[in-house]
């Protein structure tokens, strides 16, 4: 209903000011986000962990931040070369045991293919003889 005096409507328990929605919608939204935080405090600390990669992704880097960042970024570089380094050398070692190296790989294919060619070989001879019996 309409009150006379002001032209606005009655602030009864159905209709409310947008103010009062506002304080309402607030309060809503606080109880509902502390009730998270108390319900699942990892999963705030992980969606602000994450809020704040993506702000400093964001941001660039400042020149004492290069400074500081690049001899740990040099030492991470140096030991991924070494670790790539010594698993090549323990790989091609362990390889090496078993006989099985770059020459032996050769050696092998070599084989093989010497023994298609033989095997090629004696299947043409063999068609011929055949044909040269029916014939």
């Amino acid at each position: 209903m309409e009150n006379q005096d002001t032209g606005r409507a009655d602030t009864g328990a159905r209709s409310t000011s947008p103010r009062q929605r506002a304080i309402d919608a607030y309060e809503s939204a606080r109880e509902r986000t502390t009730d998270t935080l108390a319900e699942a405090p990892l999963i705030a600390l992980a969606g602000g962990i994450a809020a704040g990669a993506l702000i400093a992704a964001l941001l660039p880097r400042t020149q004492s931040e290069t400074r500081l960042v690049r001899p740990t970024a040099r030492r991470v570089k140096t030991a991924a070369g070494a670790a790539y380094q010594a698993a090549r050398e323990t790989g091609s070692r362990q390889l090496d045991e078993l006989g099985i190296n770059r020459a032996k790989g050769e050696e092998t294919i070599r084989s093989l293919f010497q023994g298609v060619t033989d095997a090629a070989k004696a299947s043409a001879s063999a068609a011929l003889d055949a044909a040269r019996k029916q014939g």
